[in-house]
């Protein structure tokens, strides 16, 4: 592996040079683009981790709680797809007995 040049800082940790996120798309988007009900892959982002690009986007809110929602990143609705395929096969398994 080679650390990328001229980035001092990731050479100083001994860190690679990861390409950062620049977009996400909230969970009713994602819903939205797979024909999917948001309620469900709510249920299912829930056993996601942030490793597996699923981020909590926060905003302000009128009332003491703020407003919230899940968005993801590409790689974030790959995992979500993987996760839905599952979730799908292994319930029509359940209802094939």
């Amino acid at each position: 592996m080679e650390l990328a040049r001229g980035d001092r800082r990731a050479a100083r940790t001994g860190r690679l040079n990861v390409a950062a996120v620049s977009s996400v798309f909230t969970i009713g988007y994602v819903a939205e683009m797979l024909g999917q009900d948001e309620d469900l892959l709510w249920s299912i982002a829930d056993n996601m981790a942030p490793e597996d690009g699923r981020l909590r986007v926060i905003d302000r809110n009128d009332d003491d709680d703020g407003a919230s929602t899940i968005a993801f990143s590409p790689f974030g609705i790959e995992c979500l797809q993987e996760l839905l395929a599952d979730r799908i096969n292994h319930g029509s398994a359940e209802t094939s007995h």
